[in-house]
């Protein structure tokens, strides 16, 4: 007789019992026909999540057809377990269900063609299993219930919210929308940013952010929907946009304290301070990587403090209110990025505790503040780095949001209100020919002198081979925009014009010397004109905006000045405009709009004598150099002689619209932001052995 024993060298693969139960559900037969304890068992068990997951993943769409019965009892079950009283079995619930709706979810991808609701639910009752399921998670976040549940609570929604790249594709987001409790989430925030190192607090921010992105888009697809506007965005629902402004703020604001804290750490003197200051980030060079994934973090706020101010007049209130300073939450710790799929402060790597460890603690300050000095000060950050995507990215969704902020009427009468005045703290990137200054406002302004400052900044600090001429349009429609408020309501804000002068004529110079490697890839011509632009602007109304009559004068002094750069600029202009290349209509309205700028030896093309009065003026005062004050005494003489070219439109501007130029970068960073949580959802701690006892004592 035979042996049938396999010999000693080979063993048999003993699977586990959940994942034999997971088998058995997937025959499609009753499982309960066997087994009348199945669904008891089954939660009594620890989840096998990747095997759960593999099942489904070898299912064929036809096969999950016939097991969609299983699967609709499966997820019932697993809502049924939630009211159960011993919290073992509800995290067990709460695991399944996240691997459940996470391997359907990837079948989804696949693009089979099946609904997803009716498989995992059912169409008869996925009304009220969804709801009854949504309470339960807001009960676990506001009810006394262990930290794992209220973390593995936050975890599934997340799952929930992050199913699909493409947001309106993803059907539970509706229901999520409708019925989840986000006043729970807001005060499981809350709860999360009395712990520097709280998870459990990341996690809800990272769901408040997915919540406004849903909405957005909603609000955006459906035009003032219910859903849509019942959210955050349009504040209808109780408290909408003070909690988008909370979640906002406490992000901005610790990135700004995070940085702030490691630039005053490494601003002394040393090889370090020097290695600091030419990176110009938070970071040495060998973390430029993980300090982009700290500013790709942001993305999402950044979105909803979009689409709040581009859809919804009323958050422009919630920008501008000031409350008292003082240090600020470190709930979400968007720096923290990185180790967001740790779920206690023992489970960060040394490098990161050293990280945490060292920052120092801030100064309490006593000055009032509001969410749009958070923004503006953030924008000085990232903005000093613009050479990688994440970082490029960034900084275009914050000038689209002051482009929007700037056109706003109501929001310009709040920017140049005298009445209404704030510090704004302007971080400078750090360069060779200047020193570093933490912060160029050190007192108390209207904002729109901080918005001034931060595009000043930007046009000083970013003119390089590798143009990032999108940014710079966008930084002088905002400039326009200021500008054509004051011209229509007569504001004259007392601001130091001369350095916005200099900066644009810095940028006209830049742009003169480097036309040969620019213009090949770019129109920069277009951007040139708007320069030519703001200048006519001063020019014929400056008189009507400007804050003192000598303001005028330096405005001619400055042109008269630099007056060979515009002259260069007219001959690069008019080469172009004679060619037949792919820039001559640009080039053709940079050359007309020079005119009032240009100043040549004699009488110019529009009549200007100033700089032949000025040699006339030498000749008969036998002085061969004359001092400032010599010319503007020249210029304010010859006004008379002036003859302006009045161009057409220059208070005009179009208004801002996001289709369709903005409409693809808005929709792929909506996927990015969808895709990043997605993969940064972690539910390694709840596998940790001392996960049982903490449970068992909770019970």
């Amino acid at each position: 007789m035979s042996s049938k024993l396999k010999p000693p060298s080979v063993r048999r693969h003993l699977k586990e019992k959940v994942v034999q139960m997971y088998e058995d559900l997937f025959h499609g037969t009753d499982p309960t026909v066997v087994n009348s304890r199945f669904w008891e068992d089954l939660f009594l068990l620890k989840p096998k999540m990747s095997a759960l997951e593999a099942e489904l993943g070898r299912c064929a769409p036809d096969q999950l057809l016939n097991i969609k019965d299983n699967i609709n009892a499966l997820f019932v079950k697993c809502v049924d377990c939630l009211g159960h009283e011993h919290q073992i079995r509800v995290i067990n619930a709460l695991l399944t269900l996240c691997s459940l709706v996470r391997g359907l979810y990837r079948k989804m991808q696949g693009d089979y063609g099946f609904d997803f609701i009716n498989i995992l639910i059912g169409f008869d009752i996925a009304e009220e299993k969804m709801q009854t399921l949504l309470e339960h998670c807001s009960n676990f976040l506001t009810g006394e219930y262990s930290e794992s549940i209220r973390s593995l609570t936050l975890k599934f929604l997340l799952v929930l919210a992050t199913g699909t790249d493409n947001i309106s594709q993803n059907t539970v987001l509706e229901y999520l929308t409708i019925n989840c409790n986000f006043d729970a989430v807001i005060q499981e925030k809350r709860k999360g940013q009395k712990k520097t190192s709280s998870k459990r607090g990341f996690n809800s921010s990272r769901l408040s952010r997915i919540k406004m992105d849903s909405v957005a888009v909603g609000v955006e697809e459906e035009k003032k929907d219910s859903i849509g506007v019942g959210g955050l965005v349009a504040g209808q629902s109780r408290g909408g946009w003070e909690e988008s402004e909370l979640v906002i703020t406490a992000s901005l604001s610790e990135f700004n304290h995070k940085y702030a804290s490691h630039f005053s750490e490494h601003s002394g003197s040393g090889w370090l301070a020097s290695l600091t200051s030419m990176v110009g980030s938070m970071f040495i060079s060998e973390e430029m990587a993980t300090r982009n994934e700290h500013i790709k973090a942001n993305d999402s706020f950044l979105l909803a403090l979009y689409e709040a101010v581009h859809l919804n007049r009323n958050f422009i209130t919630a920008l501008t209110t000031a409350t008292e300073s003082s240090t600020p939450p470190s709930p979400a710790n968007t720096l923290e990025r990185s180790v967001s799929n740790a779920s206690s402060p023992e489970s960060l790597n040394e490098n990161e505790a050293n990280i945490v460890s060292m920052t120092p603690e801030i100064e309490t300050s006593t000055q009032p503040t509001n969410l749009l000095v958070t923004f503006l000060e953030y924008c000085s950050i990232v903005m000093q780095d613009t050479k990688t995507e994440e970082s490029l990215n960034n900084v275009k969704l914050c000038f689209i949001i002051l482009m929007c902020i700037s056109e706003d009427q109501y929001c310009n009468l709040l920017l140049h209100d005298a009445n209404l005045v704030f510090t704004v703290i302007i971080h400078r990137l750090p360069m060779r020919h200047r020193k570093i200054f933490a912060e160029k406002s050190i007192h108390a302004r209207p904002l729109a002198c901080a918005v001034l400052d931060l595009m000043v900044e930007f046009i000083m600090s970013h003119m390089m081979k590798k143009l990032p001429l999108e940014l710079f349009n966008e930084s002088l429609s905002i400039l326009h925009r200021l500008l054509v408020y004051q011209k229509r309501n007569s504001v004259r804000l007392n601001y130091s014009w001369k350095e916005l002068w200099s900066a644009l004529i810095a940028l006209a110079k830049f742009l003169v010397a480097s036309e040969a490697q620019l213009a090949k890839k770019m129109n920069i011509f277009h951007l040139a004109h708007q320069v030519a632009n703001i200048f006519n602007l001063f020019i014929t109304y400056g008189d009507t905006f400007l804050s003192t009559p000598s303001s005028y004068d330096e405005l001619y002094y400055e042109v008269m000045r630099m007056h060979q750069v515009f002259e260069n600029m007219y001959s690069m202009s008019l080469r172009y405009s004679r060619s037949e290349g792919e820039y001559k209509e640009s080039a053709q309205k940079l050359a007309n709009g020079l005119g009032n700028i240009r100043f040549r030896s004699h009488t110019n093309y529009f009549g200007h004598p100033t700089i032949a009065t000025l040699d006339k003026w030498s000749q008969e005062h036998g002085v061969s150099t004359l001092t400032e004050e010599q010319v503007l005494e020249v210029v304010r003489n010859n006004y008379e002689s002036l003859t302006l070219k009045l161009h057409d439109s220059l208070d005009q501007f179009d208004k801002y619209a996001e289709k369709p130029h903005h409409a693809m970068f808005f929709s792929n960073m909506v996927r990015s932001i969808i895709c990043d949580t997605r993969q940064g959802i972690d539910f390694s701690p709840f596998e940790s052995p001392s996960l049982i006892q903490e449970l068992s004592q909770a019970t």
